[in-house]
């Protein structure tokens, strides 16, 4: 490789005449050859499309299906920004990620088109094309064959490549802008993990960052080849690294405790994976996957936003984030902007001085690194600050320099890699007949993450039907695929603070460790938490040695 490309369409260009395995999906196959031309016949109808007095945004609401991928090639051929659009919101929520992002056009398919339908999504019902559809074959027809060669916008490493949502402690989405340049970048970062003789493979959603730019992106950069999975699927795993010879994947969050759940099989150590690359597993299921498949999975601590990296290395405690790279100055600052003292423990590993060692985990030359959300000046200012970035998420440091992870400086969470902040749950679960007060907010879960938490106040004369209250969470339009509680908590009077806002900090102290009733839901009901059960839980917190409140 002779020179870092410039832009992402470089990257794909480098593959124009590879006929190597590029992509494999289900029965299919592409070498790079062909999914550079794919991406390159989707360039031409994006253009064809492309309506001049609009920003050139293109909404993409898919599984992890090809055509995902081939129209972030196209994007970076065309110049097109492609808009990674969540699947899991649902309703007026959904509707606004869409229109905040100036969308023109959106690509789906039957299934996403029924989830859009009626919403009101700011483009006219035309401008919403589905893939398997006729008219999208048929303009793809009118321009197979088409050239390699990427607009004037496409060539310019500052053009928006991607958007890739987020959410924060606002409760209102943010889209990380993402260039064709920095995406060319992350691609050279991040190939440390393969070789043009791996065989990449991501589960992971294609809207969120982790799949593109740490796994896709690489890939197309050596020429390796790339196994895309329409779903994550646990049953699933250990046959599809067998079938196509997988070598290296990517995971987030509980992805691991997933696939552990699975019986134990002999076939697990006759694979040929020799490395994996994740985020937020529990160290127990590392340790675990590591015995079970003979590979030590690559933990980083990062985001979309791109500006703080903390590694988890083979010297790092079980429980830490690991640290950054010797070029990457991070510390944890006061809200004030001081560094805060190292993190003391007793014999017992508690942690003894939270007060003080607890901060916001901060890059000090971090700002460059960031290059904004779209059309959100106060969010962004928000990570700013002069040459720092801000990233919003609490930690502490021990007197080694080893960083841990402490929670969310605003009021969101982390549920299965998916983020998103306690308000929109609210509004949703404040329309439950007899509610009178309703508190959302996170709890730690027993490996890694967050669970929802809620607390109910019933109106006078209104009781709480558990069955009832799971019938209605079926029922709402708006409700994410990730937002139902895992645990309800029942009280006569929500906690407030001196001003008369809801004191969250002092319900996720408690937790769900309180003799009000609590009840926890199940595969398919709400039951009441009875002290059998709470031993249970309480004993899987400890094996993973988890905190069951916030600190």
């Amino acid at each position: 490789m002779t020179e870092t490309p410039a832009t992402f369409a470089d990257v794909l260009l480098r593959r124009a005449d590879d006929e190597h395995d590029g992509l494999l999906f289900e029965d299919s196959r592409w070498s790079w050859r062909e999914l550079v031309q794919e991406c390159a016949d989707r360039s031409a109808v994006l253009q064809e499309l492309r309506r001049p007095e609009r920003a050139f945004h293109v909404g993409v609401l898919l599984e992890n299906v090809p055509e995902f991928l081939f129209l972030i090639g196209a994007g970076a051929l065309s110049g097109a920004t492609v808009v990674g659009i969540n699947s899991t919101r649902r309703g007026e929520e959904l509707a606004a990620d869409i229109r905040g992002v100036d969308c023109d056009l959106v690509v789906t398919d039957a299934h996403g088109a029924a989830l859009l339908a009626g919403l009101d999504l700011g483009l006219p019902s035309e401008r919403v094309l589905e893939c398997d559809g006729a008219d999208w074959q048929a303009r793809l027809e009118r321009h197979r064959g088409a050239p390699l060669e990427p607009t004037a916008e496409a060539r310019d490493p500052r053009t928006l490549l991607m958007l890739l949502f987020t959410s924060g402690s606002t409760g209102n989405p943010k889209a990380v802008i993402c260039s064709t340049g920095r995406m060319a970048m992350l691609a050279s970062a991040n190939v440390m993990h393969i070789t043009r003789d791996d065989v990449s493979y991501n589960a992971m959603p294609m809207f969120h960052g982790n799949a593109i730019m740490a796994c896709f992106a690489p890939a197309a950069l050596v020429g390796g080849t790339f196994v895309l999975r329409r779903k994550f699927s646990a049953s699933g795993f250990l046959p599809d690294v067998l079938r196509y010879g997988v070598t290296f994947f990517n995971y987030v969050g509980r992805s691991l405790a997933y696939l552990l759940h699975q019986p134990e099989n002999p076939d697990e150590k006759r694979t040929r994976l020799r490395a994996a690359f994740g985020t937020e597993a529990a160290p127990l299921d590392r340790a675990e996957f590591e015995r079970r498949f003979g590979v030590a999975p690559t933990e980083s601590y990062g985001s979309s936003e791109g500006a703080v990296v903390i590694s988890h290395g083979p010297d790092a405690p079980p429980g830490s984030l690991g640290t950054p790279p010797a070029v990457m100055p991070v510390q944890i600052q006061d809200p004030d902007g001081n560094e805060c003292p190292p993190a003391e423990f007793d014999v017992d590993g508690k942690l003894l001085n939270s007060a003080e060692c607890i901060g916001e985990i901060v890059n000090t030359q971090g700002a460059m690194m960031f290059e904004g959300y779209y059309k959100n000046p106060e969010a962004t200012a928000a990570r700013i600050d002069g040459t720092a970035y801000r990233s919003g998420d609490l930690g502490y440091r021990d007197k080694g320099g080893f960083f841990y992870f402490a929670g969310r400086a605003g009021d969101w969470m982390r549920v299965d890699s998916e983020n998103f902040a306690s308000a929109p749950i609210e509004r949703v679960l404040a329309r439950f007949p007899g509610v009178l007060l309703v508190a959302v907010y996170p709890v730690p879960d027993s490996r890694t993450g967050d669970r929802v938490m809620a607390t109910l106040s019933m109106a006078d004369g209104e009781q709480f039907s558990p069955a009832a209250f799971y019938q209605f969470l079926t029922e709402q339009p708006d409700m994410g695929t990730k937002w139902a509680p895992t645990y309800v908590r029942l009280v006569e009077d929500v906690p407030v603070t001196a001003t008369r806002k809801i004191d969250k900090m002092r319900l996720r102290r408690e937790s769900w460790l309180v003799d009000d009733p609590i009840y926890v839901r199940e595969e398919d009901c709400y039951a009441l938490l009875r002290e059998d059960k709470r031993a249970e839980i309480l004993a899987e917190y400890a094996m993973f040695d988890r905190p069951t409140a916030a600190l």
